[in-house]
């Protein structure tokens, strides 16, 4: 089993690609290397491959990087299944995994982040769950996400830590996760986790 992320930047055109593309080639870059892991296309769509157990955050993170800019944001679709055709090139490869991802992307309308798998239990409470995250995700602000990416990033770093990296105090830096929901978002990472590895 494996999982393809299909996404794409909403309002591309509204902020500085320079910018945006650097960071999101970044972050792709964290979970493996071009073109067989990751692949940006059309220059502002993309597909990643993670192993299903990470995929959830990997969106998490992606989504933090993109809302770090000004106008724009992202659309992710995460496609749980086989690799049955493996390219050089992930956008060339194939299996379900890559079929519900595009799927699942299509349908994408008044969401901005969905899951499709072969476990239709699972999708069901998960996509009412993350529907639920995006009411809170998708209002952060440019200081949330970069306090969202940054805690994920660095799991081992407590609030101190954090307080000197952002040159603020540790209450700003305790407020400013709980705007961001980021509790809530660790317990759904961690309840999708046990999931998926059940499932998988």
């Amino acid at each position: 089993m494996t999982s393809i992320i299909t996404g794409d930047i909403i309002n591309s055109k509204k902020s500085d690609p320079q910018k945006w593309l650097k960071a999101l080639k970044t972050i792709l870059n964290s979970f493996g290397k071009s073109p067989l892991a990751w692949e940006i296309y059309r220059g502002d769509s993309f597909q990643l491959e993670v192993p299903p157990e990470q995929a959830l955050k990997a969106c998490i993170l992606i989504k933090a990087t993109i809302k770090q800019f000004d106008n724009i944001d992202v659309r992710l679709a995460i496609g749980v299944g086989e690799k049955t055709y493996e390219s050089k090139n992930i956008t060339e490869s194939n299996g379900s995994a890559f079929v519900n991802s595009g799927e699942c992307f299509e349908n994408l309308k008044k969401t901005t982040l969905a899951i499709k798998s072969p476990f239709e239990l699972f999708d069901t409470s998960i996509n009412i769950m993350l529907e639920l995250a995006q009411l809170t995700i998708n209002n952060w602000t440019k200081t949330s996400a970069i306090l969202v990416k940054t805690t994920l990033e660095n799991p081992d770093l407590n609030q101190n830590q954090l307080a000197k990296i952002f040159n603020k105090t540790q209450g700003n830096i305790s407020q400013g996760l709980k705007r961001a929901g980021f509790d809530e978002i660790l317990k759904l990472l961690h309840y999708y986790k046990t999931q998926i590895q059940n499932l998988c």
